[in-house]
């Protein structure tokens, strides 16, 4: 397997929002088989809870095992610059800070500085979308992500896929140009209902997506399931490669010419594997 595949098959395929407000619910999350957890002090928390959910959050972080993500607010909100000071105090207990509302790279460059950390850029309007080759380009930078409801609430459209299609094939084309892993896709609100949920992983897996976030425990099994491919595709994928195993240069499988292309292919296909117990 080639070395940028094994990178990108180690990379989460789930990130779940936890709210800063039930901190309780971080073990509870990794338990139920979140690869990623993301405590939330933005959207999850009303403005009259931010400063109690953060004092919470630095308490509970002082005596936590688990190095969970921390969505901050936004740059230009309140709560920016005491989010950010928290980000950077409890840096060696946190995976990295995950940005909303990301248009310019100067604003990740600044929280990269400030706090050391990872970064996640959740990309969520059209100026966002816009300027995604400077973002993309930022060193360091661990993902982009897609904000849909934001990015559809900023453009006036519905959040469905045929919508925001191009602005999520622009996010897949700036980080495969920029070679960053693939991006992730944003959350579907269906909480009780496993195969909305799973179409809509395999959906973003088929078009370029790397992984998806999550709002709800019960969301996990069917987004590594929509990520992971089929049976049919893994039975492709060990055909090519036994065929490339017989030669060098092109191959004939099955009526189809098996060249360096198609190879590396169906190693991207055979590294998206989950262990049988996720």
């Amino acid at each position: 397997m080639a070395a940028s595949a094994c990178a990108e098959a180690m990379l989460p395929v789930s990130y779940l929002f936890v709210p800063a407000t039930r901190c309780e619910r971080i073990a509870k999350a990794s338990a139920a088989g979140a690869q990623a957890i993301i405590v939330d002090l933005e959207d999850a928390v009303d403005a009259a809870h931010k400063e109690a959910a953060r004092e919470q959050l630095a308490t509970h972080l002082q005596a936590g095992a688990l190095k969970p993500w921390l969505r901050i607010n936004a740059l230009g909100t309140p709560w920016f610059e005491q989010d950010l000071a928290l980000a950077a105090s409890a840096r060696a207990r946190l995976a990295g800070v995950m940005l909303p509302k990301s248009e310019r790279a100067q604003d990740l460059a600044a929280v990269q500085a400030q706090t050391g950390l990872p970064l996640i850029a959740l990309v969520e309007s059209a100026r966002g979308i816009a300027a995604l080759t400077e973002l993309a380009a930022l060193p360091g930078l661990h993902r982009l992500a897609f904000g849909s409801a934001d990015l559809s609430r900023d453009l006036g459209c519905e959040d469905s896929w045929d919508s925001l299609l191009l602005a999520r094939q622009a996010m897949v084309l700036h980080c495969a140009a920029a070679g960053l892993p693939a991006p992730i896709d944003g959350v579907s609100f269906v909480l009780d209902q496993p195969e909305p949920v799973r179409h809509d992983a395999a959906r973003a897996a088929r078009h370029g997506f790397g992984a998806k976030l999550c709002i709800h425990p019960a969301q996990i099994a069917a987004v590594h399931e929509g990520f992971a491919p089929s049976p049919a595709q893994l039975q492709w994928a060990q055909a090519v490669l036994a065929a490339a195993a017989q030669g060098e240069g092109a191959q004939r499988l099955a009526g189809q010419m098996i060249d360096r292309p198609v190879i590396e292919r169906a190693r991207q296909l055979l590294s998206r594997q989950l262990p049988r117990d996720l």
